[in-house]
Order: structure tokens, then C-alpha cells, then sequence
């Protein structure tokens, strides 16, 4: 006979079980809360960090590892000079010299309490590790990378005041970036970017933002209107067949580049930019320009495309204090852009030689538009005979 073997299975209501559960778990989240609180409030965080960098040092090279220790020290001293770090692809002998000659004319320099860090060439897809140590610096200048993104790091770098990355291949600008509230200039131009993050708005101190030449940009939030201190705004080269919202009430905006979008017409609450100086509306599709337009006394200057324009307020163009710039293309020039514009909306991805290509283009375009428009700024008097400009050219 086979022994059969008696298991006391103890039953419990289901209600009494699911509060004896809900008891643990609560205690458990709180033990991690205060587990985490503590953390927080001991130096564990920073021990790990030295420890990680500590690590880190002994992969380098000693010259590596010197150069690192000349970069941290710096972030310590009461007077900080001029220091520029500068990645570039030369021989190390020729790299040693012109590091040696930087460090000399910066010691020279009596520009003290600014720290740069600069990054140049299609060679780089990433940021040095070493950068996340230098938490310190105060400019960044990225130019001309294969970098798709900025660092998860970059929050920590809240003495920042210029991010200066025009022409690599950012795809986005992380919701981080709202840390930065000591930030002054953005420059993002010419890059991959299809949206902004509305964290930016909390970089209340920004005064200058330049989204040129993203080709896919075509919108901005609403939380940009905070930036009430902005005085430049550059959008121009996108796919914007509006003038934002929020660029009409950032209260200071002094500098407004709408050039090169779909615009089709302005509103009519544009006076509300009521510091505008200089507004740059050429190649859009606008035929006309709104009356409120005159009533923005500080307006200096108007850049439109004179071929399309048919309507134009005569307090405008007759205004001696304001310089009405037309530019004129020729009708043949003028209609094999035109097809090639049609032609581009139509297929949105390009190849990257292609794209390459068309960015030079437009960046040495807007460059010697600005330098035409610098010319005359520099100008104390203009006659009347020279307010009105018309400009034939191909570039």
C-alpha cells in the first residue's frame, strides 16, 4: 500500500492578504525614500565621481593625464585666465607647439573669467570623456562634427553663457538644456534639429538663439515666449509658413531673420515687437507688407525680395531712418530656384553630399548678406538716394 502524505495548507481571507502586501510595500518605498534622501544628502555621489574619474585617469597616457590635471586646476584658482582647450588633427609635435603658443598668448590675455572649450572636424561623432570633468567652462564652440546629440552630462554645466554648434549633425537639443538658466547665446544652425524642446524657455537669460538651416524646423512652442530677454532671433532657412507665436512676444527681440521659409503673409499684430530693429523677410512668398508695420518706431532696417512684392506702405519706403533693402533676382535665376524649392518639398531626405553641399550654400549666402547689411549699419548717415537698394546677383 502506498502512503499518502497530508499537507496543511494554512487559508487566509484574501482581503487580510492584500493589506499585509500593501503594508510591506508601502514600508519598502519608504526605506528607498529615505535610502535615496540619504544618498543625496552624503558625499556618496561625489566619492563615486572621484572614483570614476580616478579610474578613468589611468587609461590615459601621462601627457593625457597631465594635460586633464591642467584643466581641473584651472577650475580652482581665484583669477582664472583666458584658457582655450582645442581638439584638431595634426601631428602631436605640431599639436604640443600650437598648445604651448595658445597657452602663452592666453596667459597674455587680460580677459579673465571665461573658459572655452572648442571642437572642430568631421572626425569627431562624440564628446571627449574628459568633458564631463570640466564643468567649469563657460563656452562650448562645436563645429563642423558628425555629433548627433549633446551629453546626458550637460546639466551640470550651469556656468555656461554661450553654446556656440552650428554645422554638425544634431537631430535634437535635449529637455536638459532648461537647466542651463545662465545661458546667453544659442547657436544650433545648420544642423538636423526637426524640434525645440519647450524646457528651453526656462533659459530666461538668453539673448541671442540661431536655429538657421535645420531644413525640417517648422515650428516653435509656446514656452519661448518667456525669453523676454532675447534680442536676436534667426530662423530663417526652415520650413516656417508662419511667424511663431512666441517670437511675437518676446518683448526685446531687436533682431527678427525670417528669410528663405513659406511665409505668405505677417500679422497684424507684428507692432507688438515694439524694440524691432531690423527685419529680415526675403525669400518667402509674401506680396505685401502689413500697414502695422509703421508703427514700430525703432525700425531701421527691412530686407524683402523685391520681385514677388506688390504691395508696400508708403510711410515705409519713404521713410529716410529706414533702410528698405530690395533684392532682385534675375527672372531666369528666379525660376530655376523656384522648381528647385518645389522639387525639395516634395522629397524631403537627401543624400548627405547633397545636403552638404546645399548648406555651404546657404551659409555663404547669408553670410554675404549679412556682410552687406554690416556695411551699411556701419554707415552714421545715409541720403535718401541710397535708402532704397536693389541687389542682381547669383550666388
Amino acid at each position: 500500500m502506498g502512503l499518502e502524505k497530508k499537507l496543511d495548507v494554512p487559508v487566509y481571507e484574501l482581503s487580510l492578504i492584500r493589506g499585509m502586501w500593501e503594508t510591506r510595500a508601502k514600508k519598502h518605498r519608504q526605506k528607498q525614500k529615505k535610502e535615496q534622501e540619504r544618498i543625496e544628502k552624503s558625499a556618496l555621489a561625489r566619492i563615486d565621481q572621484e572614483w570614476q574619474y580616478r579610474i578613468y585617469c589611468k587609461t590615459l597616457s601621462c601627457k593625457e593625464r597631465n594635460l586633464l590635471h591642467q584643466y581641473l586646476e584651472r577650475s580652482t584658482l581665484t583669477n582664472k585666465q583666458l584658457y582655450t582647450s582645442e581638439y584638431i588633427t595634426e601631428p602631436e609635435e605640431q599639436q604640443q607647439n600650437h598648445n604651448q603658443q595658445d597657452h602663452q598668448d592666453n596667459q597674455d590675455n587680460q580677459d579673465q573669467g571665461k573658459l572655452h572649450f572648442q571642437l572642430e572636424g568631421d572626425h569627431w561623432t562624440d564628446f571627449p570623456k574628459e568633458l564631463q570633468w570640466m564643468t567649469y567652462l563657460k563656452e562650448w564652440h562645436i563645429r563642423g562634427t558628425k555629433i548627433r546629440q549633446l551629453p546626458d552630462y550637460l546639466a551640470l554645466f550651469t556656468q555656461l553663457t554661450v553654446l556656440d554648434m552650428p554645422k554638425n549633425a544634431i537631430t535634437q537639443l535635449p529637455p536638459e538644456i532648461g537647466k542651463l538658466t545662465g545661458l546667453k547665446e544659442l547657436n544650433v544652425s545648420y544642423n538636423r534639429l526637426f524640434k525645440v524642446p519647450p524646457e528651453l524657455g526656462n533659459c530666461e537669460n538668453l539673448e541671442r538663439l540661431e536655429l538657421a538651416g535645420n531644413f525640417n524646423l517648422s515650428e516653435l512652442p509656446f514656452e519661448l515666449s518667456s525669453l523676454k530677454r532675447l534680442t536676436h532671433l534667426d530662423i530663417a532657412e526652415n520650413r516656417f509658413v508662419s511667424i511663431p507665436i512666441c517670437a511675437l512676444r518676446m518683448s526685446s527681440l531687436q533682431q527678427l531673420d525670417l528669410s528663405n521659409n513659406s511665409l505668405s503673409d505677417l500679422p497684424q499684430d507684428m507692432d507688438r515687437l515694439e524694440q524691432l530693429v531690423t527685419l529680415f523677410v526675403h525669400k518667402n512668398q509674401l506680396s505685401y507688407l502689413p500697414h502695422c508695420l509703421t508703427n514700430i518706431s525703432t525700425l531701421k532696417m527691412i530686407v524683402v525680395s523685391g520681385d514677388e512684392l506688390t504691395c508696400i506702405p508708403t510711410k515705409l519706403c519713404r521713410n529716410p531712418e529706414i533702410k528698405f533693402i530690395r533684392l532682385c533676382d534675375n527672372a531666369a535665376n528666379s525660376e530655376k530656384k523656384k522648381k528647385k524649392k518645389e522639387k525639395s518639398k516634395r522629397r524631403r531626405w537627401r543624400a548627405p553630399a547633397e545636403e552638404e553641399e546645399e548648406v555651404k550654400k546657404d551659409s555663404r549666402e547669408k553670410e554675404f548678406i549679412q556682410a552687406y547689411i554690416d556695411t551699411l549699419t556701419d554707415r552714421d548717415t545715409v541720403p535718401f538716394s541710397t535708402t532704397k537698394v536693389s541687389i542682381s546677383c547669383e550666388l
